[in-house]
């Protein structure tokens, strides 16, 4: 099928897509918002007062909800590659999360204080090229990971975007050996024929970085949030969310 083929067939799905119709409804930026508050439902991933960071951000469906859910004492940090047209209480900052720069101005913004829940709904810019494609899905993840085994607070919490094929198996023996729950989520929202799922993962047994070194970054030892609410190369860019379903 045609390049241009392939992108009118896609058009046509998404505008059809009943949770695409609902988010404009609802006032959510994308499909993908839904997928967050299934798993949310099921995972009571929020707390008022929370501190979230939301990599792969935009078009940011994710950061609606981050913000709605934790209120306004809490803080949402989001970031992508692609530029993200502010959300009230969200902090946005633009670049590449594999390169240092982005990571030292995101751990500078965290003011010494450890997050709470890390949200990862990255993608890459997919080629067409299967090895590739799940070699770069994989290396997002497990970039995502290293940032919530350094920055995480004790008692948080989680969740990465995956697909199924080469690396999955490795990244979640990874999650088990480095938290105490880890489940595997498939969201309604989320399109049935997609290989697209999500790994919710609840408490560090270990952390990447000895004591001494978390100290010399300044972070503070784990702060317990508010009491919970009801439920509601470099190769590694990050894509807008409904790009990964594409």
């Amino acid at each position: 099928m045609s390049r241009s083929k392939t992108s009118k067939a896609w058009l046509r799905r998404h505008v059809t897509d009943p949770w695409v119709q609902k988010s404009q409804v609802d006032g959510y930026r994308s499909r993908a918002a839904y997928k967050l508050k299934q798993i949310e439902a099921r995972d009571h991933l929020f707390r008022s007062g929370m501190v979230v960071v939301d990599l792969g951000a935009a078009p940011g469906g994710w950061s609606q909800v981050s913000a709605h859910a934790v209120g306004p004492k809490g803080r949402v940090i989001a970031l992508d590659l692609l530029d993200m047209a502010p959300v009230p209480g969200v902090e946005f900052i633009r670049g590449d999360f594999g390169e240092e720069t982005v990571l030292a101005d995101l751990v500078e913004r965290l003011q010494s204080r450890r997050v709470d829940l890390v949200l990862s709904d990255m993608a890459p810019n997919f080629s067409g090229i299967a090895g590739v494609d799940q070699a770069r899905v994989s290396g997002l993840a497990e970039l995502a990971l290293d940032f919530a085994e350094r920055f995480l607070a004790d008692n948080g919490a989680f969740v990465v975007k995956v697909f199924h094929g080469v690396g999955f198996d490795d990244l979640l023996r990874r999650l088990r050996r480095t938290f105490v729950k880890v489940a595997i989520r498939k969201p309604d929202a989320s399109r049935k024929e997609s290989s697209e799922t999500y790994i919710v993962a609840k408490g560090l047994r270990q952390r990447r970085l000895a004591a001494a070194e978390g100290n010399e970054l300044g972070l503070e030892s784990d702060q317990a949030p508010d009491e919970p609410t009801a439920p509601a190369d470099s190769p590694l860019h990050v894509a807008v969310k409904e790009q990964e379903e594409p």
